[in-house]
């Protein structure tokens, strides 16, 4: 390990953006204003991540009038954390989307799913966004086990939906896409792909600027208002509206009890490399997404300027692991053992939020209060069908918001003890992944 891996600034869970890979490399953050005094509006928003960004830029686009109140800047939470992977499908099996919602509803989610991935598309390029947006996936087997998944994920995804652009590899294959010796083969989804997720996040906001909704940073709402007179309230204000949404996912803390029963907060991390040159194109010749398969999985992508992005281990304490840039030096090491003379860079963690069965909750806190959470890391892209299908309930098409909002949710066991059965958990998986 060198200086250069020590010698970084600790990383929190509420680090600033500008300590992150994608905060050095982000695009203009202009500030904005808090919101301040008494103010009427059509639709009040909590959260200035993908979720609320995309409702707001379909509300407004309909002449809405749309406030959307962040706590800290835009896209500080997940949004602009995240490994920028976009994932074909839902965070379960077909399979077990039949079981949970019927066959009907699961194929409708498939849909959506498909849906989620050309919006951010369109949105790209009908914004401008520039956002190193790229198209290209890789699922990789550590095991023999993971083959079978594989498997399970062409007969479902090709064979039940004609999906396209699906191709099995085996192990030589697997490694000329990414030259890790670990992988034993894979699944390239040429329907998949990955960006930079905070410069997309900072273009959905200009585009719903653009639009005519106002967002408001250092805003965190204090209190929430379902009641006769719908409204959010923070230090120095409050808005009154007709409608709210609230999208802050796993930094609500438990602002919202009744939502907050039906997730758990995850600490993800990841780390940006030095400059690679030309060792880059030899560990990954083409500029794709790969992603294990693991409970605990490890995930990497090519930054524009030569680097490795590189994301792995989890924690439930909301806490980072201690040491965690050594610990994530031993990740890298493992799965790129080639890498071991080539320095980590930026380390940064953020929080996202999961769910007992690891689908989004969307739902109603009141017939004038939605909420979207939980997206359990598929949120790059489900987050903007999300956003769109709340915005069409918003304007009366409610049917393919209640597709989301039908699919079952159980409180997380644990109650005061969450902590530590999560952690119990984690060991679980953790087993599991080494069998």
């Amino acid at each position: 390990m060198t200086a250069a891996d020590i010698s970084k600034e600790p990383v929190t869970l509420t680090s600033p953006l500008a300590v992150t890979w994608y905060g050095r490399t982000a695009h203009a953050m202009p500030e904005r204003p808090e919101m301040q005094g008494e103010v009427e509006t059509d639709i009040a928003i909590l959260g200035a991540g993908f979720t609320g960004l995309s409702a707001a830029l379909e509300l407004a686009s309909r002449g809405y009038r749309v406030r959307v109140l962040e706590a800290r800047r835009v896209g500080f939470g997940a949004s602009g954390r995240n490994g920028g992977q976009i994932v074909t499908g839902q965070n379960a099996s077909m399979a077990k989307l039949d079981k949970l919602v019927g066959r009907e509803d699961a194929d409708r989610l498939w849909h959506l799913a498909e849906e989620a991935k050309r919006l951010v598309a369109e949105r790209v390029e009908r914004h401008e966004i520039d956002c190193d947006l790229k198209w290209g996936y890789l699922f990789a087997a550590l095991k023999p086990r993971h083959v079978t998944e594989l498997d399970s994920m062409v007969e479902e995804w090709a064979g039940r939906f004609g999906y396209q652009g699906l191709k099995r590899l085996d192990a030589e294959e697997t490694r000329h896409l990414c030259a890790s010796p670990r992988y034993i083969a894979g699944l390239r989804d040429d329907g998949a792909g990955h960006l930079h997720p905070l410069n997309y996040a900072l273009g959905l906001a200009r585009a719903a600027e653009a639009a005519g909704a106002v967002i408001h940073e250092h805003s965190a709402v204090t209190s929430v208002d379902t009641g006769a007179q719908p409204g959010f309230t923070t230090a120095n204000g409050r808005v009154r509206a007709k409608y709210l949404i609230i999208a802050g996912n796993a930094l609500l803390g438990q602002l919202v009890p009744a939502m907050a029963r039906k997730i758990a907060p995850v600490g993800t991390y990841m780390v940006s490399t030095a400059p690679l040159g030309a060792r880059l194109d030899a560990l990954m010749p083409e500029d794709i997404a790969v992603c294990d398969l693991n409970n605990a999985l490890s995930y990497t992508r090519r930054a524009n300027d030569g680097r490795l992005l590189f994301g792995s281990r989890v924690s439930y304490t909301g806490r980072p692991p201690a040491n965690l840039r050594q610990q994530m030096r031993r990740s890298l090491d493992r799965v790129f053992p080639q890498l071991a003379d080539v320095a980590i860079e930026d380390c940064w963690g953020g929080m996202i939020d999961i769910t007992v069965n690891r689908l989004p909750h969307l739902g109603r806190l009141s017939p004038t209060a939605y909420f979207a959470q939980g997206f359990s890391g598929h949120g790059v892209s489900i987050t903007g069908i999300a956003g769109k299908v709340i915005a069409e309930a918003v304007a009366g098409t409610a049917e393919r918001f209640d597709v989301f909002a039908h699919i079952p949710h159980e409180i997380f066991p644990g109650g005061p003890l969450r902590i530590p059965t999560l952690v119990l958990a984690r060991t679980w998986f953790r087993i599991l992944d080494m069998l």
